[in-house]
């Protein structure tokens, strides 16, 4: 075995179970800004959870109703991100443009309301008649009768790429999702050509449709906004059970010299659901 291979394995290993991250376990080096997607701990309350947030060492959180910003602020937590239209009725269709302009608007809003930087885009799942290049000019048509907006409140808008190939569960898998090439989001955004529309590279997501997570990050760098992880396959834990190697992929995440959020938007599966978001943000703590 060579050297680089034991490098590697140990670094997987580092991952480990739940035995692995002590009870009590605290984020030390912080160098990533770690948030957490608050939906993938339904039903657990969202003042629990940004209690638990705050005592393992998360600065922010995100996919919660905005009603909790106000009592998230006040715990000295930020909002990651604010409001997003869905993924399912996006602007690959022109009908659902003024529905998305608003949505948008109301979310740039709420953003600078609470001091937020970045809100998400879709775009949209494909529908019959309508061919993927009208469907790519109708979202990027959409998106520059937004853009304006936020660039006025200096808020970025985050395409998040989903992948269309997991179909066994509605939030693991969006099969028929438009925007399920990575490198078709990057194109998108760079027609729409703001530096206020980037992409959300979404580590699990990439890994289904593409892999080589790391290579593809460096390489798209300059438009990366956010970031979220999850466990490859099933969207668990960031455990030894699952494919990616996170500690790897948030170095080189370092390296590149991003400085916004990481959210985890991991389904727990573990009993303890407290100690699995304890345990993932070990693993992301690099």
């Amino acid at each position: 075995m060579t050297s680089g291979t034991a490098a590697a394995l140990q670094s997987v290993h580092a991952q480990g179970s739940a035995e692995s991250t002590p009870t009590d376990f605290r984020i030390q080096n912080g160098r990533i800004r770690q948030s957490i997607m608050g939906w993938t701990f339904d039903p657990m309350p969202v003042p629990e959870l940004a209690r638990l947030c705050k005592s393992i060492g998360l600065v922010a959180m995100e996919g919660i109703d905005k009603r909790h910003y106000p009592m998230v602020r006040e715990l000295g937590l930020e909002i990651s991100i604010a409001g997003s239209h869905g993924f399912a009725k996006g602007p690959f269709n022109r009908a659902n443009h003024p529905a998305v302009i608003q949505a948008l608007r109301d979310g740039i809003d709420t953003a600078a309301q609470f001091g937020c930087k970045r809100v998400i885009t879709f775009t949209g799942m494909r529908e019959p008649g309508i061919s993927d290049e009208q469907g790519a000019r109708n979202c990027v048509d959409c998106w520059k009768e937004v853009v304006g907006y936020a660039e006025e409140k200096k808020v970025t808008l985050c395409l998040e790429h989903l992948n269309s190939r997991d179909n066994s569960h509605p939030m693991k898998g969006h099969p028929g999702y438009f925007g399920d090439d990575v490198h078709l989001c990057v194109d998108l955004i760079r027609k729409v050509g703001s530096a206020h529309f980037k992409l959300l590279f979404d580590i699990y997501h990439v890994q289904i449709m593409h892999g080589d997570v790391i290579r593809r990050l460096r390489e798209l760098k300059d438009y990366i906004g956010h970031y979220h992880t999850a466990g490859v396959p099933g969207r668990g834990e960031l455990d030894d059970s699952q494919e990616v190697n996170y500690p790897a992929v948030m170095k080189a995440i370092l390296e590149t010299g991003y400085s916004g959020f990481v959210a985890q938007e991991f389904i727990p599966a573990w009993k303890d659901r407290a100690h699995a978001l304890r345990h993932a943000a070990r693993i992301c703590d690099v």
